[in-house]
């Protein structure tokens, strides 16, 4: 499994998880498309859009593995604003290519690529120090 060293574990001041520690033994977590209702919590929201701002930051507009990222953090977006980028898709391989479809990206998180420091990516809390 790559490991996506400088990517934030989590959101900064949450518990909300970005990446894993290690390899699951009996396999990656499989990504699935979970619906996003417009009655989510705030916090869930924003975890979405900092995820997003963490992939764009690292990534950009290249196609990246999947690695430690995490699969519920994923799920969230996958098939909208984070899609295959290599078919056929292996929603349960930690080496399946994804990439970020931008315009969609843009859509739904404007404020990502409009402020792109709003995530205090160099917090304390946001550093990824798993080994």
């Amino acid at each position: 499994m790559l490991k996506h060293r400088g990517f934030p574990g989590r959101l900064p001041g949450t518990d909300f998880q970005f990446t894993i520690r290690r390899a699951n033994k009996q396999g990656a977590t499989k990504i699935i498309k979970r619906e996003r209702f417009r009655d989510r919590a705030p916090a869930d929201k924003r975890a979405d859009a900092g995820f997003m701002a963490a992939l764009w930051d690292h990534f950009g507009e290249e196609p990246f593995e999947r690695g430690n990222l995490d699969a519920g953090r994923l799920s969230w977006l996958i098939g909208r604003e984070v899609v295959w980028a290599s078919e056929p898709a292996d929603p349960a391989s930690y080496e399946q290519l994804l990439r970020i479809d931008l315009a969609k990206a843009k859509a739904s998180y404007p404020d990502v690529f409009e402020d792109p420091d709003q995530f205090d990516w160099e917090a304390e809390d946001a550093e990824d120090d798993w080994e």
